[in-house]
C-alpha cells in the first residue's frame, strides 16, 4: 500500500532533514514518547518535565501525551501553593484524566481539604485508590475514622479499618500504625492485642529498615558509626528512635502545609485546628474534629499515625503533664513502679487520644 498525501510529505520532509544532518525529526513519535515516559516518572520536580515541554512544540505536544503523563511521578507533579493557579488545576486534572494515580491523589486532597470540594476530592482519592495507591487509601480511611467533611455521626470506623488493612498490606506504614491501634483498642474491628502489638511492630521494622537503606551508603552516619561500635540491632534501633527525622511528607501533604500556613487566619475564625504532626497539612472540616492528646489536652491529631510521629520528633519533651500521666499510670496499677514508656511501641510510649 502505498503512501500519499500529508503522510507521504511529511515523510520526504524528514528524509530532507535527516539528509541535512539532523536526525530528531526522523526518530519516530513511539520512541519519543517512551524516552518522555522515562522522564516524567524519574522526574524530581516540575521544572523537569517543563523545560522539556518548552524545547520544541513537537516535544509540547508529545510531553502532553496522556501515556507520559500517566507515569508522571509524584515529584514531577509537586505544585507549591504559592504557585497554585487555574494552569496548574488544569494541568493536574489533565493527569488524573490519562489515569496518572499521584495526580489523582494530590488534586483530590487540594480538592477536598484546601478547596472544600468534597465531593470531587473523595471521587479522584477514590480513583488512586482503586489502582491501589497506598496513600489514597489511608486517607480515605483517615476520612472516614473522623467523618470528615461531614457530622460526628457520620464516622465509619469499620469502613477505615478495611481501607487501613488495605493500605497496610500494600506496605504503608502509617496504616500499620493505625491498624495495630485499632487493633488493640477494638475501634471498628474486634479486639485482639497480639494481632494489633504485631502490626504496630511491623510498622517500626518497616520504617527502621528504611531509614537502614537509606543511611547504609553513608559511611559518617550516626547509625554507621553506632554499628560499627557495638553491633548491637537492639541500641541501633534506639539510636534511630532517636536521631531519625520523620520521614519525607507527600507532595500532597507539602501542598496542604504551605496552603494553610497562609490561611492561618482564616482557620482561626472558623475555630478549625491543623493536625499537629506539620508533616502531615490535614485541616479539621469541622469543629472538634480531631483527637486530643489525653495528657496535656492542648494538641491534636487527625490520626494516631501522626500522634506516633508528632510524638517521637517532639511532643514527648513537650508534654508537661506527662510525669503526672505517668503517676496515675502507676496508682492505677496498685502502686507499683511504673517502667518506662518504650520507644516506638505505640501501644505504650504515646497517652491515649481522647
Amino acid at each position: 500500500m502505498g503512501i500519499s498525501g500529508r503522510g507521504a510529505d511529511s515523510g520526504r520532509k524528514r528524509t530532507r532533514t535527516a539528509e541535512k544532518g539532523d536526525l530528531f525529526d526522523v526518530l519516530p513519535d513511539e520512541l519519543v514518547v517512551a524516552v518522555l515516559c522515562k522522564l516524567s516518572a524519574s522526574a524530581e520536580s516540575p521544572a523537569n518535565l517543563i523545560a522539556v515541554l518548552v524545547v520544541c512544540k513537537r516535544f509540547n505536544r508529545l510531553g502532553l501525551d496522556p501515556v507520559v503523563l500517566s507515569r508522571a511521578s509524584a515529584e514531577s507533579l509537586a505544585v507549591k501553593a504559592k504557585s497554585w493557579s487555574d494552569f496548574s488545576h488544569r494541568f493536574l486534572k489533565r493527569c488524573a484524566d490519562s489515569g496518572n494515580r499521584e495526580a489523582c491523589y494530590i488534586l483530590g486532597m487540594i480538592r477536598f481539604y484546601c478547596l472544600r470540594n468534597r465531593r470531587s476530592g473523595l471521587s479522584l482519592m477514590a480513583q488512586a485508590a482503586i489502582r491501589n495507591h497506598a496513600p489514597a487509601l489511608f486517607s480515605l480511611a483517615v476520612i472516614q475514622f473522623n467523618g470528615s467533611g461531614k457530622s460526628k455521626i457520620d464516622k465509619n470506623p469499620e469502613a477505615g479499618v478495611a481501607l487501613c488493612a488495605r493500605a497496610a498490606s500494600l506496605g504503608d506504614v502509617d496504616a500499620m500504625r493505625v491498624l495495630g491501634h485499632c487493633l488493640q483498642d477494638g475501634y471498628g474491628v474486634r479486639r485482639n492485642l497480639a494481632e494489633g502489638r504485631r502490626f504496630l511492630l511491623l510498622a517500626n521494622a518497616r520504617e527502621f529498615a528504611t531509614f537502614l537503606h537509606s543511611s547504609s551508603s553513608s559511611s559518617s552516619s550516626p547509625l554507621r558509626r553506632h554499628t560499627n561500635r557495638c553491633g548491637s540491632l537492639l541500641k541501633d534501633l534506639d539510636l534511630w528512635m532517636r536521631s531519625t527525622p520523620p520521614p519525607e511528607p507527600h507532595p500532597a501533604s507539602r501542598f496542604m502545609e504551605e496552603w494553610f500556613a497562609s490561611r492561618s487566619e482564616v482557620l482561626k475564625r472558623e475555630e478549625l485546628s491543623l493536625c499537629f504532626n506539620s508533616r502531615c497539612g490535614r485541616p479539621e472540616t469541622r469543629r472538634h474534629e480531631f483527637w486530643l492528646c489525653s495528657a496535656c489536652s492542648l494538641v491534636k491529631y487527625c490520626s494516631r499515625a501522626c500522634q506516633a510521629t508528632h510524638w517521637r520528633s517532639s511532643h514527648k519533651a513537650e508534654c508537661e503533664p506527662f510525669e503526672q500521666w505517668l503517676n496515675v499510670a502507676a496508682a492505677a496499677a496498685g502502686g507499683g513502679e511504673v517502667e518506662a514508656p518504650v520507644e516506638g511501641d505505640a501501644g505504650r510510649d504515646v497517652p491515649i487520644l481522647d
